[in-house]
């Protein structure tokens, strides 16, 4: 990694569309907890394409989006200098549309659970979802890669995972 990390604004996202993706659209830009945002904004696409995606629709977007996440993550941190960028909120996007696809038929309430139970796994970076994070951390100064970018999408998958599990444990205990 060479030179001084890069703060992302507008006018920084606009110029290469893997900037676009990775930083949400935007929604990564916030400059008070980007993660959450990025979530928020997974959340709101999520009740615009409901109506539009089967489950082929949600899974080829899902892996679709990984593909090229992996790609748009990858050389938005390589163009801000920083291995894995709070504002990089991509892996926060494909997660959150995971975690919604798989609990439907689940409603607002249920929905917002898994909100804070995938924010919290994020955050915490607890167990499985820190040995994630910290997998494809690389030493100060080296090169970011391909495996960071894929890190960067990993840990959100296992944050996905989490949620998954404990709404799976809570769903089969009221059962």
């Amino acid at each position: 990694m060479s030179g001084v990390p890069v703060r992302p604004t507008p006018a920084f996202m606009l110029r290469h569309p893997a900037r676009w993706i990775a930083l949400g659209f935007g929604s990564g830009l916030s400059p008070k907890a980007p993660g959450t945002v990025g979530t928020l904004w997974a959340w709101l696409t999520w009740w615009a394409l409901v109506p539009v995606l089967n489950d082929t629709g949600w899974l080829l977007l899902i892996v679709g989006g990984t593909i090229v996440g992996w790609w748009a993550c990858t050389r938005c941190a390589q163009h801000m200098n920083t291995p894995d960028p709070g504002a990089v909120v991509w892996d926060e996007v494909l997660a959150f549309w995971l975690i919604l696809w798989l609990i439907t038929p689940a409603g607002f309430i249920g929905q917002a659970v898994a909100f804070g139970l995938f924010r919290f796994f994020d955050a915490a970076k607890l167990g499985p979802v820190g040995w994630a994070d910290r997998l494809f951390k690389i030493e100060r100064g080296a090169p970011i890669g391909w495996a960071q970018g894929f890190g960067i999408l990993f840990d959100d998958f296992v944050a996905a995972g989490c949620t998954l599990v404990v709404i799976a444990l809570y769903r089969y205990l009221l059962g």
